[in-house]
């Protein structure tokens, strides 16, 4: 199992990622959300200078914010800083879109995208339609060496879903999962893949293609409940960040049946707050992504309940606790386990997680 942080993408916080890279994370990941947090190339440029071992890339890109050659022009420049230690997560923008109310892209438009970077990333012409007009490009200059396409740069399509799940055996090197999968979950996912990478006469191997989770964390402390303070401060902005996601999907979706009955109070609670709020459409992403994955607002402290952090927040327990969760799901087939912490707490929860969890694996 190897092990990745995800954090808030700060241009002042290259520290963490530095900090990571001693306790021996093998990446960091960078996100991609251009109204809350600062430019993920701009970080991951930073970020580059200042560490030598630890893989660095988007966790993840969004199509739906720059076209697919200026994402493969981005990345292949941070590979010319960090050569060969690179690599793109690259999805659809269900943050990165819905904060400004838009519906992350569709599958078509996204599988085509993949696509198109995928080959650029190679360093083939690719057929290119923009505007409804198709042409030919690729990149010039190579041997200027303005950008770095000489070492791989391996792709991981964020894929949950039956579609995108495709586009990730279709064009991808990995797969990133949300949230801490059952291992049943993990293989039916898998069977979804392979039939994306049939369809276009690849065949996956099992030993190279790379499977990412990403999870919320919090290493309790011996005999420590869910409801103290300490644990709700550091799952509170991943038990929210499920809570908003699930009030967009069942907006979408025009029915409950997709929220877990374990979280059924929790969740009724949580409805009828926003439905307070009376939000109209166009505002609701600035709303519902305010603290997103970064830090938990005081008034949402109420829905962090015990059964809503073992739901939203995933790897809670005590340290061999833990270890049986990732050996689980190691034996199902993740490869890696990426960590999200709050920012307040970042730095202390990956040191404890370093120190108690994978000091033991």
């Amino acid at each position: 199992m190897q092990f990745g942080l995800c954090v808030a993408t700060h241009i002042d916080n290259i520290e963490l990622i530095e900090h990571a890279e001693r306790l021996g994370f093998d990446r960091a990941w960078v996100p991609d959300s251009q109204m809350i947090w600062s430019d993920c190339y701009a970080t991951l440029a930073r970020a580059a200078e200042r560490t030598s071992r630890i893989r660095l890339g988007t966790g993840v890109a969004i199509v739906g914010t720059r076209i697919a050659p200026v994402t493969a022009h981005s990345i292949a420049t941070i590979n010319r800083i960090a050569p060969g230690r690179t690599f793109l997560g690259i999805g659809s923008g269900h943050t990165a879109m819905r904060v400004m109310s838009f519906d992350p892209v569709k599958a078509p438009a996204f599988r085509e995208y993949v696509r198109v970077v995928r080959e650029l990333l190679t360093g083939e012409e690719v057929e290119y339609t923009l505007n409804g007009e198709t042409r030919l490009i690729r990149f010039l200059h190579r041997d200027l060496r303005f950008i770095d396409l000489d070492h791989p740069i391996p792709i991981y399509v964020a894929a949950n879903g039956p579609l995108a799940l495709r586009v990730a055996g279709a064009y991808g090197d990995g797969r990133v999962g949300g949230g801490l999968e059952s291992p049943q979950g993990f293989r039916r996912r898998m069977e979804r893949i392979e039939q994306g990478a049939a369809a276009v006469g690849r065949t996956l191997d099992p030993g190279t293609f790379h499977t990412t989770g990403l999870t919320g964390f919090c290493v309790l402390k011996p005999g420590e409940r869910l409801d103290s303070e300490r644990v709700v401060d550091r799952c509170g902005s991943m038990v929210a960040n499920m809570l908003h996601a699930l009030w967009e999907a069942v907006q979408l979706a025009g029915t409950e049946e997709l929220v877990p009955e374990a979280i059924r109070p929790t969740w009724e609670a949580y409805r009828d707050f926003i439905a307070a709020k009376d939000l109209p459409r166009e505002r609701a992403g600035q709303v519902l992504h305010l603290g997103h994955c970064t830090y938990l607002l005081e008034d949402e402290r109420q829905f962090v309940t015990p059964e809503a952090i073992r739901v939203g927040c995933g790897l809670v327990g005590e340290p061999d606790e833990i270890v049986e969760m990732l050996r689980e799901r190691e034996r199902a087939g993740l490869k890696e386990t990426l960590l999200l912490p709050p920012m307040e707490f970042a730095e202390e929860m990956l040191t404890d997680f370093a120190e108690q969890v994978m000091g033991r694996y």
